[in-house]
Order: structure tokens, then C-alpha cells, then sequence
């Protein structure tokens, strides 16, 4: 499924897209879409202002971050006026009533849409069945989406009232379906399907209802231990147990059958009397109705399943809301739907809301198929019609990723509403990606050059672009042919996400998610606008189409790119292209540059944003080898592809590092240099003072041995250290001269303690001082590898070993020469051999870092910016430390499953669906059963399911050594 996250976070999170703030499946106003917000898509300002270079000023960060200058004191006293600003957004309480039910209080605040109270209203027990009505204050109909501090006369204690809409044909189809949404609400089929971005929840199964802290009775005691099947030795493992409820009874059924009825739609004549559409419904009592939806509601008609008869019948039961409608016509629909809600209501708030971000069970127990004719019509209808929120059309995700990005964010409010837009526009983008991917993959999508061999095909859904991780035309023949293409989205997807995070103002990136079905990878993106009317050739403005044969540059990408070089540690640099033309670039060759026709810069094919990883890069043979301690360690090692490179996370770290050694080294040299000063200055004074001396001596009484004397003591005085001790001795000597002639010459001598002398020897000390100054930096700057002469600069050039790149290298002995550049690639990759594997493992050794499973530990190794190809030297390191044998186990499983991952990706791509069912359970068998004959296939002679063709595939050498040996190749991509 398509990595995300992150986003983080956030940002660390994927590229993304606006906010639909209509759209029916608008969070609640409980805090979830602003706490995802927030956690998924910390903006630049939040997240990241000390990015910027070591050797930048404070003036320089912010304005790489927020697009200014201002000073630190200013920055401290906007943030202090954004957090007062926040303050001020204070809540408030209003009333608001509904048709038959007890006026309802709530707390909200000044910031909230007027959307959230419609959506609050939606969710509660008592009123979740209404969904076509408006919110009226004062008799004044309340805009959706206009914040609750714009709406004037809206104070404490106001009283908004609940006004019961006329129904579409629209508002009808969205209240059916959520009808039929609350009906199904604490059935997990829809989860175990994936329908709808519903995910698994078992966090009310394993609490037992006390997460809401409303249980009245607990248990003093509960039982701990743990069952049997978890146990060393155990024989069975079963798999039930990892979906804790399935083994519970059911709820019960409130309705047998809820669909469209047969005599849809109304025709011509029907539709004037307001007939919108029919329904037919079959109660647990077995009665069988048919029921109009009209403007003002449902009611029973008189039709049966052979005559159509649309006259109300009698009583027609005449509601506005289809739940009342069945309540009133049937009794256990109405005491099951009560019992529904009192349990779907008991359970945590971000249970019964669908996730942002599907989550995907590899697991499921064989469930009962049950009649659902909504989720048929579901199934067959493509849902373009209607759109969540836009009907009658597709909705532009380009337009509305970009829009979100444009949002103002000077203040914290506006950031805090900016990040709810861009993550829920984003969660939105995911889910139509996956929807549309899994379409492609299944074959119900028409390519749009549908001539070509199936590898290369491409498909447009729902403004959507798809195309598949296979090496068109020997687009990457040199990189690794079909193993780098498949690789390329996930370093593309990478990329979008740390230039997103960087967030540079004017620079665009696409929506982008990459999605495995089924064997297959597929990237979704988001359509440049015009891209279609044109040929790529046509369209790129910066960069290469052809791997750097012909190469463009544009100075507005120089400037945005530059902006995020510098935090992404981006070195610019200058190739030549097929005309021997010198052309500067701030990213690797492959990253295009294309202007839209909404006038925006977008970037794209970011896959080599950071520069290669040599550890696992076979080198030409006039190169230089990698580091000693990554050869001690087996390295290099030729990866199947040449698109390894390394994370972000890694070089931070090695530019911290080789920032702290050079503020050692300067610290260093500088005392030697104050030491030397020191000496210096003292023996200039001396020298100044003897001199002077020595010119009374003679103007007064010359004498040939004095003079002799007074000349050596003036030239030992030139030489170094020992000088100081020779002006000494000169001193002294002189000194036992004639008193009376010092004493004349001194009336035309400055005096060593005299104003003029001491400006003499300062003037002097401080033009040395900048001299050594820069001295002692260039120094530093060298020996810790920096790209300039006089100033800390570790950034790095993603091409240095990228085929068919000629680079602009004038000096070879330069500061920033080509071969320094180099080295800083080989340095970062030996950094993380030498240094961050063994504080990984003394991390965990110590308690500091303690993985659990198989995820967490691939967190906490990108977190050191550990790649998870080198798990096998993890392995390596844990084994021989005895306290951390659990870990071991941990990486060991993480690595075998990791290799059966290839193995598996490549198979299923090979496997007729008919046969799918077969082959995995057949894969799956062979991976986790333990068994001591090795395997022996059962031919059953009728070839049906393609048995005889897995035994082929899967037999002993595949199930054992060739994992095994695959996961000592380091594991994984």
C-alpha cells in the first residue's frame, strides 16, 4: 500500500492536496482531523526552522523558512501573538433543537465551520438518522462552510435550530447510504473488504468497553497469563486469535433486504408529482414494501414486485427520515436499531469514523456472505456521478492539492487550518488512488494507448494518471532494467515527500502514491495541467528527459531549488550537455522541471533526490575504492539495481558530525595560534624594546664589541620561539651598558610602554590575527572535507557516479572539485557503517531504543537513517551480543520475510486469477509451515488450479536456501 506517513510527519508525509470542506465524510468536531492535521503535516514553519546551514545566519534561516527576514526578537514575538491570538478563539456553548428530541447544548469554538455542527449532529445518537437538514439562527440559514465567528448574533447561550430540508434526487441516494452505512456500523465485513476506506478497530474488543471509562462494574482482577498457543513449544499457531471478536455472537439483524427497487426510476410522469426514486425493503416480519422518496421524505406506495402502483398507500407512514419510516412499520427494526446505536455509541469516538490512512489486515477469518444491494450498486457504479461533494463531475485533485499548499500561514490559526486542509484533501487523494489503482490492476480501466504490450500501458481515472513499475522502452536499462523500475516510485515518492516537508513557497510538487496489488506497483499521480496537450520534450524546461544527453536549465527552478538545496543538502552543480555547454543544475539531472499552464513550477521524477549509496554501487575500476572499514564489513556489494541511495536522516547526521569535528579542529588550532600569539607578542615587544635600546647605544657611545653584540641580539630577535629567550639574554646585556646613553637615545626612541609603540605591535598582532583566522578555518575546512575553501559547506551532488554524466570539473585540487564530492559520498556511506549501525546497537543494548516487531525496528533504522538493505549487518552485530538475542529474532523474521516478499511480488504477477486463491495459500503454506520431510506435492490430475505448476515454483530449494541466502544478501528493498 502506498508508504505514507508523514508525512510527519509529516511531515514526513506524502505530497498532497486541498481541503473538501463539504464533503460528506468531513471529520467531526472532536479533534481527529486537526490532531491527524497536525501530526501529519507539520508545515516548515513548525517543523523545520533550523534546517538551514550550520555557517547560515539567523536572518538566513527565517527567511528560507517563512520568506523573510526578520530577526530572532521578532520571530519570538509573532509566535508570542499567534499563541494570544489562539487564546482568544475562546468557546463557547450554544443550544441547538431538533424535531423530537431534548434541546442539545454543545461547547464551540469561534474557529469551527458551521460544517462541523451539521456533521456533530450526524454522528450522535438521537439525531444521526437526519441528513438533509440546514442549521437556522434567528431564521437565517447558516452557510456550511463559514467559521462560527463570522456569523453575526452568534453568542453565548444562541440557540440554533434544526430545519428539516426538501430532499434531491442527491440529498436522497446520500441519505440511503447512510442509512445503510448505520445499519452495517458493527458489522467488520466492510473492514475485512476494504470498502471504503474502513479499517479494523479492536480496541473495544481488547479493553471490554472501559476505554470511555462509563463501565460501572470492573473486575478487581484480571487474568494475565498468557494462552498456550503463544508459548515455546506450542505445536498449533493458530491465526483466530489475531482477530479478537469474530468468535462473539452477532448483532442483530434489524432489516433482511434494503435496496433500489426494480421500478427505478421514476418515469416522465412521476417525476412531475416529485417522485425522486423507489426503494424496496423486507422486514424481519416478512412484510414486503415498496417506498417513494419524494421532497418531502419516504413513504409506502402501493406497488408489488408485478404491478406498479406509486399512489401513497394507507397508512403511507410519511417521514422524512427512512428510519423513522421503518420504525414505525416494524417493531424489531425499531428495539435492533436501538441496540445498534446504544453500542455504536458506546464505542471510542476514532472507532466509529473512518480512518484517514486505510489500514490492511493480511488475515481473515471466512465470514458469512449476507445480501447487500447498496453495496452492489457500489460496486458496479463508478460513483463519478456523485462524487462525494461535486456532482455531476470529476474533481481536480492537481487544482486542490496545490490550492491547499497556497493557503495563508501567517498565523497559528491559519497554519492550523492550512494542515487540516492539505491532510484531508491528502487522505481524500490517497483513497481515490488506491480505488483507481486496484481498478487499473483488474482490468477495468481502458489504457490510453491501449496498442502497446501491457507492461507499458497507462491509464487516466478520475483525473487521476497510473502507470505501472516496469522498464519501458529500456528507460532503465543501465540502472537495473525492471528491478530499478519497480524501485524508482518508491525513491520518486521519497523525493515529494522531503521537498513537500521543505515546503519552498512557488515550488510544486505532484500528488503522488504508490500502490503494490496483486504483485503489481502502481504510481497514481495528479495531471500537470496541460501536460496532455504536449510532448514531455516540449514541456521540460529544467532538467533531462535522456538521462543527461540533452540537459536544460531555467534560473526560477535555480532559485526554488537552491531555496530547498539548502536544507535537503543539495549541492548545485554544473554537467555539460551534448553541445559541450557548461549548464548549472541544484538537483540531480533526472529531475524535470515543467511549467503548467496555471503558471505554477512543478517538479517531477525525483528519484535520485539524494546522492547514491557507493556501499552497495559497483565502481568503475579507476575509482577509488570504499572506505576500509566498510571493506572490513564485505562492502561494496552490487545491488540488483543502481538506484540505492542513501536517507535524508543519514546525512543530517553526518553533516552534524563533521559540523561538531570541525568546530574541534578550529578550537584546536585556534588555541595553538593564541598560544603562538602570546609568544609572538612578547617577543615583538621585546624586540621593539631592544631595538630601541640598541640605537641609543650606538647614537651615544658606539663601541665595536657593543655593536657586534647589539646586531646579533637584532638578529636573533627574527627567528621563532628561541628568540624570545635570546631577546632576553640581549636585554640583559644591554642593559650593563652606559646607563647615560640609554637614557639620551630613549629621549628619540619610542618607549615599549608608550602609546605609539603599543599601537605599532597591535596593529600588527591584529592583521596576523585575521590571517591565521582564515588559516585556521581553511584548515578546519579541509580536513573535515567542506566544498569551500574558507566557510563550512558539506552538501552533496546526487550525480557524482551517475552513467552517461559528464560534470563540469575545472580544478581537480579545488575545494569543491569533483573528487572532493566524491569523497563526501564515500565518507556519508562509511559513516554509516562506522558509526551508525554500532549507536543503533548500543542503543538497544542500553534500553534507549527498544523495537518490538518487525516495524518498529525498520522506524527506528530510518530514524538513524539506517537503509533496511543493510539488516544483514545489523544481524551481523546483534548476534554477537547475548542480552539482545530477542532482537536478533525480531531482524532474523524481518529479513526472511522480506526476501519472501521478492519471491512472492514476482510470483503473484505470474499467476492466473483463477488461480490466485490456490497460489497464495500455497505460498503461505510453504513460508510458515514448519515441516522435517521437505515438501511433497499431491498431483490431483485435473491441473485446475495449476498445482502441479506451484510445485514447480515452490519446491524445497525456493520455501529454504534460496531465502536464506537472500536475506544474507542484506534483505530487502
Amino acid at each position: 500500500m502506498a508508504k505514507n506517513k508523514k508525512q510527519n510527519g509529516k511531515a514526513k508525509t506524502p505530497p498532497v492536496v486541498a481541503a473538501a470542506a463539504g464533503e460528506q465524510k468531513e471529520t467531526i468536531g472532536n479533534g481527529h482531523a486537526e490532531q491527524n492535521g497536525l501530526n501529519g503535516h507539520a508545515s516548515s514553519e513548525e517543523s523545520d526552522p533550523a534546517a538551514a546551514g550550520p555557517n547560515e545566519s539567523a536572518d538566513d534561516k527565517s527567511a528560507g523558512v517563512a520568506g523573510g527576514g526578520e530577526t530572532e526578537q521578532q520571530q519570538q514575538q509573532q509566535q508570542e501573538d499567534d499563541v494570544m491570538r489562539l487564546m482568544q478563539e475562546t468557546g463557547f456553548t450554544v443550544q441547538v433543537l431538533s424535531p423530537g428530541v431534548e434541546p442539545l447544548s454543545i461547547q464551540v469554538s469561534s474557529m469551527e465551520l458551521v460544517q462541523e455542527i451539521h456533521q456533530l449532529l450526524m454522528d450522535r445518537e438521537d439525531t444521526c438518522h437526519r441528513t438533509c437538514f440546514s442549521l437556522q439562527l434567528d431564521g437565517r440559514t447558516l452557510d456550511n462552510f463559514a467559521e462560527l465567528k463570522n456569523i453575526d448574533g452568534l453568542q453565548e447561550g444562541s440557540v440554533i435550530r434544526v430545519v428539516e430540508e426538501p430532499y434531491t434526487m442527491r440529498e436522497a441516494r446520500i441519505h440511503v447510504r447512510h442509512v445503510r452505512d448505520l445499519l452495517k456500523s458493527l458489522d467488520p465485513a466492510d473492514a475485512y473488504n476494504g470498502v471504503d476506506c474502513s479499517s479494523l478497530t479492536f480496541l473495544h474488543t481488547i479493553t471490554m468497553g472501559d476505554i470511555m471509562e462509563k463501565k460501572k462494574t470492573r473486575q478487581e482482577s484480571v487474568d494475565c497469563t498468557p494462552p498456550d498457543f503463544i508459548m515455546p513449544g506450542a505445536r498449533e499457531r493458530p491465526l483466530l486469535p489475531l482477530q479478537p471478536g469474530t468468535g462473539k455472537k452477532g448483532t442483530p439483524q434489524p432489516l433482511k433486504v434494503l435496496t433500489t427497487s426494480a421500478w427505478n426510476p421514476p418515469p416522465g410522469p412521476r417525476k412531475l408529482h416529485g417522485d425522486l426514486m423507489y426503494l424496496y425493503v423486507v422486514t424481519m416480519e416478512d412484510k414486503r414494501l415498496h417506498i417513494s422518496a419524494c421532497s418531502r421524505g419516504f413513504y409506502v406506495n402501493q406497488s408489488t414486485d408485478d404491478a406498479f402502483n406509486p399512489q401513497p398507500a394507507n397508512p403511507s407512514y410519511l417521514s422524512h427520515s427512512l428510519i423513522d419510516l421503518l420504525s414505525q412499520i416494524s417493531a424489531t427494526f425499531r428495539r435492533c436499531f436501538a441496540q445498534m446505536q446504544k453500542k455504536r455509541t458506546q464505542r471510542h469516538p476514532f472507532e466509529r469514523v473512518a480512518t484517514p490512512y486505510q489500514v490492511y489486515t493480511w488475515t481473515a477469518p471466512a465470514l458469512e456472505h449476507t445480501i447487500d444491494a447498496i453495496r452492489a450498486e457500489d460496486t458496479f457504479s463508478s460513483k463519478l456521478g456523485y462524487e462525494e461533494h461535486i456532482p455531476g463531475q470529476t474533481r481536480d485533485w492537481n487544482e486542490e492539492l496545490q490550492t491547499t499548499r497556497e493557503l495563508p500561514r501567517a498565523t497559528l490559526p491559519e497554519r492550523l487550518l492550512r494542515e487540516r486542509a492539505i491532510f484531508k484533501v491528502h487522505s481524500d487523494f490517497v483513497t481515490a488512488a488506491t480505488r483507481g489503482a486496484m481498478a487499473v490492476i483488474d482490468g477495468n480501466v481502458m489504457p490510453i494507448n491501449p496498442g502497446e504490450d501491457a507492461k507499458t500501458q497507462m491509464f487516466i481515472w478520475n483525473n487521476i494518471f497510473f502507470s505501472l513499475g516496469f522498464d519501458v522502452r529500456d528507460h532503465y536499462k543501465e540502472l537495473g532494467g525492471d528491478a530499478a523500475a519497480f524501485v524508482a516510485p518508491r525513491n520518486d515518492l521519497h523525493g515529494v515527500r522531503v521537498y513537500s516537508a521543505v515546503d519552498v513557497e512557488g515550488l510544486y510538487t505532484l500528488g503522488t502514491v504508490v500502490i503494490d496489488y496483486r504483485g503489481y506497483r502502481v504510481t497514481a499521480q495528479s495531471i500537470i495541467p496541460g501536460i496532455l496537450e504536449r510532448e514531455q520534450d516540449q514541456s521540460v524546461v529544467y532538467g533531462s528527459i535522456d538521462f543527461g544527453k540533452t540537459v536544460l536549465s531555467h534560473p526560477k527552478y535555480l532559485e526554488l531549488l537552491n531555496a530547498a538545496g539548502k536544507h535537503l543538502k543539495i549541492l548545485p552543480h554544473s554537467v555539460y550537455n551534448d553541445k559541450e555547454e557548461a549548464i548549472e543544475l541544484c538537483s540531480s539531472v533526472e529531475c524535470k522541471g515543467i511549467i503548467g499552464n496555471d503558471g505554477r513550477h512543478y517538479i517531477l521524477d525525483l528519484l535520485r533526490t539524494f546522492p547514491p549509496d557507493v556501499n552497495f554501487l559497483a565502481l568503475p575500476a579507476e575509482e577509488e575504492a570504499v572506505g576500509k572499514e566498510s571493506r572490513a564489513m564485505g562492502f561494496p556489494i552490487e545491488h540488483r539495481h543502481k538506484l540505492c541511495c542513501l536517507r535524508q536522516e543519514l546525512l543530517e547526521a553526518f553533516v552534524e558530525n563533521r559540523y561538531l569535528m570541525f568546530m574541534k579542529h578550529a578550537a584546536v588550532q585556534l588555541q595553538q595560534c593564541v598560544k603562538m600569539k602570546q609568544e609572538q607578542k612578547a617577543a615583538a615587544a621585546q624586540k621593539t624594546e631592544e631595538g630601541g635600546k640598541q640605537a641609543a647605544i650606538e647614537a651615544a657611545a658606539p663601541a665595536e664589541g657593543d655593536t657586534k653584540d647589539g646586531k646579533e641580539a637584532a638578529k636573533d630577535a627574527k627567528d621563532g620561539k628561541e628568540e624570545a629567550k635570546d631577546a632576553k639574554d640581549g636585554k640583559e646585556e644591554a642593559s650593563t651598558k652606559d646607563a647615560a646613553a640609554a637614557a639620551a637615545a630613549a629621549r628619540s626612541v619610542p618607549k615599549p610602554d608608550s602609546e605609539d609603540a603599543k599601537k605599532l605591535v597591535e596593529s600588527l598582532i591584529s592583521s596576523d590575527q585575521k590571517n591565521e583566522s582564515m588559516e585556521v578555518v581553511k584548515r578546519a575546512c579541509e580536513a573535515v572535507g567542506s566544498l569551500k575553501e574558507y566557510e563550512f559547506n558539506i552538501r552533496f551532488n546526487p550525480d557524482v557516479y551517475s552513467p552517461g554524466i559528464r560534470h563540469v570539473d575545472e580544478d581537480p585540487n579545488a575545494a569543491g572539485s569533483l573528487r572532493r564530492q566524491k569523497q563526501l559520498v564515500k565518507d556519508a556511506a562509511e559513516f554509516l557503517v562506522k558509526h551508525q549501525i554500532p549507536s543503533f546497537v548500543h542503543e538497544c543494548l542500553d534500553h534507549t531504543s527498544a523495537p518490538m516487531d518487525g516495524v518498529t525496528l525498520t522506524e527506528l533504522l530510518h530514524n538513524r537513517g539506517i537503509n533496511v538493505r543493510y539488516l544483514g549487518k545489523v544481524v551481523d552485530q546483534l548476534a554477537k551480543i547475548k542480552q539482545l538475542e530477542y532482537l536478533h529474532t525480531i531482524a532474523v523474521s524481518e529479513l526472511i520475510v522480506r526476501a519472501a516478499k521478492h519471491l512472492f511480488t514476482a510470483y503473484l504477477q505470474q499467476t492466473d486469477v483463477m488461480s490466485m486463491a490456490a497460489a497464495i495459500s500455497h505460498f503461505l503454506n510453504c513460508f510458515l509451515t514448519v515441516s522435517t520431510g521437505g515438501y511433497q506435492p499431491v498431483a490431483n490430475g485435473t491441473g485446475a488450479d495449476g498445482d502441479g505448476q506451484l510445485a514447480d515454483e515452490f519446491g524445497p530449494k525456493a520455501g529454504g536456501k534460496k531465502q536464506n541466502k537472500q536475506s544474507k544478501r542484506g534483505g530487502g528493498g
